[in-house]
């Protein structure tokens, strides 16, 4: 992926729904729609934004995908929605400020969970990238993640139609870990290995707890993280409880541990990126030190832990893609000391068993195959971040593109 395309630090922009539904937007309607039957009221909110110091502006097109669009009865409507939306963000960014294309979850669960293929997944995402990157946008960001498969499933979409930057942040409890059980440390190993510009969370519970996880984040990133929280929780009013002052107490520690775009979720208006453009200009970010990381110890993931290995791991015994499947890696990951699994991709077929248990996987996974595309096959369904343990005879080029292209750790 490129790099970010602006000298570090960024300050992106705050929250859009919550302000469209302070300036007279109904609750429950499709958000995209609305903005295009009332295009003043996003041109002025936006532009208030960039007044108040913003440097990206995230074109409201958090549900132009299909899916989402499909409840409206919008699903054709892809393309068209999202080339006028960014042109209208474009219109109120100038010629300064970026323009961010914002990709959002899809409401679905992959199978064997929800009623739909990680490969549909990939196709909803691809067909809204396209249009995105048609428009001209600057940027993607791929906000607000409670999945593995959706976040991977984004960025295998934007990264087949674009090379510009992807910003991904996910969403958290206080905890660390979103709605859907992955903890955000696991995000950041599989999103830091596919190759995104830069991490982090967004949303969650207020400025404080996205602090505290992401200083949690902070020894195993390679990469600029992101801090875009909400204002906290709001009251049954819909009032939020976080102060612009509350708000920015916490940049300090942010710029600690390693964040450099900073913006704002749901509650934080203006007045709100104003106060942190304010504060970002304070802090003197050549004092920090960079992490320092430990080359012995490797960051691999699954689809909800983070899993380190050495490079000198011993993977045990070699699952192969039987109907058992599901008992075997249950009572491999019980019995077997080293904490990593070996799975056997040998034959078509496999795939989809692969596929359909990949999930009950929570140990590091080191995927074998002798056929380069049962490999890549494997790599793409599984959530996680899987190793080569250096067996077999594949050709270094090819795993070095599964490295690339799925964050294949290579032994």
């Amino acid at each position: 992926m490129d790099t970010i395309p602006l000298c570090l630090p960024l300050v992106l922009d705050g929250a859009t729904g919550s302000e469209l539904l302070r300036r007279g937007m109904p609750a429950g309607v499709c958000t995209e729609q609305w903005v295009l039957e009332h295009p003043e009221t996003l041109l002025e909110l936006q532009r208030a934004y960039v007044e108040a110091g913003a440097q990206v502006l995230l074109a409201p097109t958090f549900g132009a995908n299909a899916l989402r669009l499909k409840a409206h009865g919008l699903a054709d409507a892809v393309a068209d929605y999202n080339r006028r939306l960014v042109a209208l963000t474009r219109q109120a960014a100038g010629p300064s400020v970026l323009v961010a294309g914002d990709l959002a979850p899809t409401g679905k669960r992959i199978l064997p969970f929800g009623h739909v293929s990680f490969e549909r997944l990939v196709e909803v995402y691809t067909q809204q990238a396209a249009a995105l990157e048609e428009a001209g946008v600057d940027l993607y960001v791929i906000e607000t993640m409670v999945s593995m498969a959706e976040a991977r499933a984004a960025v295998l979409a934007v990264r087949s139609v674009s090379q510009k930057p992807v910003l991904v942040t996910f969403t958290c409890d206080d905890d660390g870990r979103t709605p859907y059980g992955t903890d955000v440390l696991a995000a950041l190993i599989v999103m830091q290995g596919m190759g995104v510009s830069a991490f982090g969370i967004n949303c969650s519970e207020g400025p404080a707890v996205v602090a505290q996880q992401l200083e949690r984040l902070t020894p195993y990133a390679s990469i600029p993280l992101i801090a875009k929280p909400s204002a906290g929780l709001p009251d049954a009013q819909g009032a939020y409880p976080c102060s612009a002052a509350d708000f920015v107490a916490a940049v300090p520690a942010m710029a600690q541990a390693g964040v450099r775009l900073f913006g704002g979720c749901c509650g934080a208006g203006p007045d709100v990126i104003a106060s942190l453009r304010q504060a970002v200009g304070q802090v003197d970010f050549s004092s920090f030190t960079p992490p320092e990381h430990d080359p012995d110890v490797i960051p691999c993931a699954s689809e909800t832990e983070a899993r380190f290995i050495t490079p000198d791991v011993d993977v045990g015994e070699t699952i192969e893609c039987t109907p058992d499947l599901l008992e075997d890696i249950l009572e491999a990951e019980e019995d077997c000391p080293q904490g990593a699994l070996k799975i056997a991709i040998l034959e078509e077929d496999d795939l989809a068993l692969f596929a359909e248990n990949q999930y009950a996987v929570k140990d590091a996974l080191c995927l074998w195959s002798d056929v380069p595309e049962l490999l890549e096959g494997a790599l793409r369904v599984y959530q996680g971040r899987a190793f080569w343990d250096g067996t077999g005879e594949l050709e270094e080029d090819f795993l070095a593109s599964m490295r690339e292209k799925y964050g294949l750790v290579l032994l």
